[in-house]
């Protein structure tokens, strides 16, 4: 996806940037720190290469995300974020406390702590 010409508000142009399923866990992924394609995909449970390759695109069309590739081989990339990325990732952050709240209120405080989140 690409930047439109004009938006109604400038929440829009987050809301573009962060749309979707994928893309503000594949930003929280790489919030802690850069890594390769297969190491991200194995950290995102049930996404696939094709589509976590297209988000990460779109991140990098966006300016979040940096493609690192390194000389030799095997060849090797890495993902990171940008410094837009990294603010970006404040909204993200925020997002998953939210979501932390909302469910210890649910009671799926087993679920938080399994993940390692409380």
């Amino acid at each position: 996806m690409k930047m439109r010409d004009s938006y109604t508000c400038p929440l829009e142009l987050t809301h573009d940037i962060i749309r979707g399923k994928w893309k503000p866990i594949i930003l929280w992924q790489l919030g802690k720190g850069a890594v390769s394609l297969s190491a991200l995909q194995n950290d995102i449970a049930g996404i696939g290469q094709k589509m976590l390759l297209q988000h990460l695109g779109e991140l990098q069309d966006f300016g979040m995300v940096q493609k690192e590739p390194y000389e030799g081989y095997p060849l090797k990339v890495e993902y990171s974020l940008t410094d837009k990325g990294r603010r970006m990732l404040s909204v993200i952050t925020a997002m998953q406390e939210i979501g932390i709240e909302l469910m210890k209120e649910d009671g799926k405080e087993e679920f938080l702590k399994n993940r390692g989140l409380i």
